[in-house]
């Protein structure tokens, strides 16, 4: 949660926190979600964004949020290629102009993924690094970040810290193949994961028919020739469940948690709270979170971080990976938990999503389509239908939040929204 300001929110999407830079195109298109930043702001920060945010869905969140629009600055960054935020800014010639904005506000730099680029990028500009004291403590916390922000690393920490994980191991490219024949022999199907890796990158899910009569096995260049892989069972997932919390001076502390919408291992949505089908969780959950927070914090990280956990046809839950960053939830939460300060909806129910629409709109045609079906979100009731990301280049994808009272309340306002939309993947 927010605690000072001014910042200068860093939209560095574009990072090898979660994946090799290697991998430029998908990272480029996360770079899409930068405008979602846009609830974060409050009077007197700067966003620092890769990907231009309209004048329409800027207008749209300050009206929901009440930020007055000249008190706030927008900073868009030429496109540079698949390179980091930090270099895309010194190409641009904007250094100057921002370490003139961050000097005038006395700013603390923000990040998306707190990495050596954003390090430099601090002190280039004349920042520290929020929460941290100073940019050298920041800096100090990387390694430990870039660590737990791999497979391997995660297997390894979870481990010494009790946590339980599916059946596994990590490995180099080379010894793959072995590792996932070693594996089929006890169970039916594995999963095969690169190191470095978010959002269901460059996974494959194998089983004993795929690698019969001594067919090769076949990875993506994810990683390079020498890159690690992680090979665990494959199990029977029921439900994909994550806890999100934050390092803070005092110790770790939990801020939300839900279920995710996976597709083939990759993330396409959030709902919160837990279902009650996974309820039973939520204790283990949050012991699991808070000595991973302990962890974190023992080495010298700050901030918020989120714990991903699989669970099986029979209800026992697996830590499956760690998130030390600012995550896909992290600002929709904020967004909801500022929406609805001021409603009579203290503990609401949410979810995030994607989906087509049958037709192309521009933003304000799919706002009046919001409020011609009463979906639009209503501050005096803290309910509704939030479009979080801007208006999507193709004008059908569309990321949405839905807020309201309780999960019912949001699935019945999901389907009213997919009929509105038309949307073709409900």
């Amino acid at each position: 949660m927010r605690e000072e300001g001014p910042f200068v929110v860093f939209a560095n999407f574009l990072s090898d926190l979660a994946v090799d830079l290697n991998e430029g195109q998908v990272l480029t298109q996360w770079s899409q979600q930068a405008p979602r930043k846009a609830w974060l702001l409050r009077p007197g920060d700067v966003l620092v964004t890769p990907v231009p945010l309209s004048r329409e869905f800027l207008r749209y969140a300050y009206d929901l949020t009440g930020v007055p629009p000249g008190s706030v600055t927008v900073v868009e960054v030429p496109p540079a290629g698949a390179v980091p935020l930090a270099r895309a800014v010194r190409e641009a010639g904007l250094s100057a102009h921002l370490r003139t904005l961050a000097a005038d506000r006395g700013a603390a730099l923000l990040p998306t993924a707190l990495d050596a680029s954003a390090i430099a990028f601090a002190r280039d500009i004349g920042l520290r690094v929020h929460p941290y004291p100073t940019v050298e403590a920041a800096e100090a916390a990387v390694k430990t970040t870039m660590l737990l922000n791999t497979k391997a690393g995660f297997r390894e920490a979870a481990g010494h810290l009790g946590l339980r994980l599916p059946v596994g191991r990590a490995c180099r490219r080379s010894e793959t193949e072995g590792v996932v024949r070693e594996l089929l022999r006890d169970h039916e199907h594995v999963v095969v994961k690169p190191d470095r890796s978010a959002g269901g990158h460059g996974m494959r899910f194998l089983s004993r028919d795929d690698l019969r009569g001594g067919a090769p096995l076949v990875l993506d260049a994810v990683g390079g020739p020498d890159g690690v892989w992680v090979v665990e069972e494959c199990l029977d997932v029921a439900e994909s469940v994550s806890i999100q919390l934050e390092v803070t001076a005092s110790g770790p502390r939990v801020l939300f948690s839900g279920a995710m919408r996976t597709d083939r291992g990759s993330f396409t949505g959030y709902v919160s709270p837990l279902p009650p089908s996974c309820a039973h969780l939520s204790d283990e959950l949050e012991e699991w979170g808070m000595a991973l927070g302990r962890h974190l914090a023992g080495h010298g990280y700050a901030g918020p971080f989120g714990l991903d956990a699989l669970v099986d046809a029979d209800g026992t839950a697996y830590a499956s990976e760690s998130n030390i960053r600012r995550t896909a939830t992290t600002t929709p939460h904020t967004m909801v938990t500022r929406l609805t300060a001021a409603s009579g909806n203290a503990r609401p129910a949410w979810s995030v999503a994607k989906g087509r629409a049958a037709q192309p709109l521009a933003f304000e045609a799919a706002l009046d389509r919001l409020r011609e079906h009463r979906l639009a979100f209503d501050p005096a009731r803290g309910e509704g239908v939030v479009l979080y990301a801007d208006e999507p280049a193709d004008g059908r994808s569309w990321r949405y939040a839905v807020v309201a009272g309780d999960a019912g309340d949001v699935a019945e306002q999901e389907a009213a929204l997919a009929e509105a939309f038309a949307f073709e993947d409900r």
